[in-house]
């Protein structure tokens, strides 16, 4: 039995046959399957001899009726779903950014029984968390009466300043940086074949009066472009734009601060 068969078989049996009752002549799951599996062999970016780079999110566009028929069956469907996309990634060599997930949206101009796929490799990002200083010796000076110490002047002039936007997620730029990579030694952990384990240092230094905000290269299999251009050091300022690997970074000032 080819793999859409499974996968037909797999999902109508999850919800007790209701697939084959509820879409007849309307968008099938299993011609989701089919283009999601399309769209990875057709994205599919090399990256070595045997393995290749591959989107892990996908927003399929579906009707009015075709979304309203589908909705109720949507956590089953797309669980299935990516089961069968790592099953056809681990057979053809490719490789994920991160985890998949597969999002239904209403397109209200299509018609029924017609869907789109739009698809994008987003890698996961962890930060690592700074230990807490209440752990130590910050709460002990309280319990002693201390007065609690002020702020470093550094840390008080870049506090708010700029943040290194990555996948929609803000970190901020504070004394002394932060080392970009994809091993846990790293202080922002990014899920991306293209980046290292220690890929690249930000280093922040800052006065009462100014902020200087750099990034190095760590010796990368890959290396950093920076507005367009590999660099092995540059600047940074708001605005800068960061690739490293397959991932893109902004650095910026968010509006509100």
């Amino acid at each position: 039995m080819g793999i859409f068969g499974r996968f037909e078989r797999k999902v109508e049996g999850a919800v007790n046959g209701a697939f084959a009752r509820a879409f007849k002549g309307d968008v099938q799951p299993v011609e989701i399957a089919a283009r999601l599996q399309r769209e990875l062999d057709s994205e599919a970016k090399l990256m070595s001899r045997d393995k290749r780079l591959v989107p892990n999110e996908f927003v399929v566009g579906l009707s009015p009726h075709d979304h309203d028929k589908l909705a109720p069956y949507s956590k089953t469907l797309t669980s299935e779903l990516a089961a069968e996309l790592r099953t056809h990634a681990s057979d053809t060599g490719y490789v994920f950014n991160g985890p998949i997930r597969i999002h239904f949206e209403l397109e209200p101009s299509l018609p029924t029984g017609r869907f789109t796929v739009a698809s994008e490799a987003v890698a996961g990002v962890e930060e690592r968390q700074a230990p807490n200083p209440s752990a130590h010796g910050g709460a002990a000076a309280e319990r002693e009466g201390d007065e609690p110490r002020p702020p470093a002047p550094q840390a008080a002039a870049a506090r708010s300043r700029l943040v290194l936007e990555v996948n929609g997620t803000r970190h901020p730029l504070e004394p002394p940086g932060l080392v970009i990579g994809r091993g846990t030694e790293a202080d922002l952990r990014i899920n991306d074949p293209g980046i290292s384990r220690l890929h690249a240092q930000i280093r922040v230094r800052a006065t009462e009066q100014a902020v200087s905000i750099d990034i190095v290269d760590l010796g990368s299999t890959n290396g950093i472009v920076v507005n367009g251009h590999k660099v092995a050091e540059a600047k940074l300022q708001e605005g800068s734009r960061i690739e490293i690997g397959s991932t893109r970074m902004l650095v910026h000032a968010p509006a509100g601060r």
